[in-house]
């Protein structure tokens, strides 16, 4: 695989985490029912740890690579 297709892959995945996680604050925020509300607070906990892990890895804070 090439470097320009792995760069575009990277974009588009941190551009789609974004919008979902745009989409889950939106959800949170209509949500009334306690249940729901956590659930959409875990998935929004996840996508955020996941978009920080993407830009730790682009900024080379931390590396894509396997330790071994």
């Amino acid at each position: 695989m090439t470097a320009g297709v792995v760069i575009h892959n990277v974009k588009e995945t941190k551009m789609l985490l974004e919008q979902h996680i745009e989409e889950l604050r939106l959800e949170l925020n209509a949500s009334v029912d306690a249940l729901e509300r956590r659930e959409i607070e875990l998935e929004l906990e996840l996508a955020r740890a996941e978009l920080a892990v993407i830009i730790a890895e682009q900024d080379g804070q931390v590396s894509a690579e396997p330790p071994f």
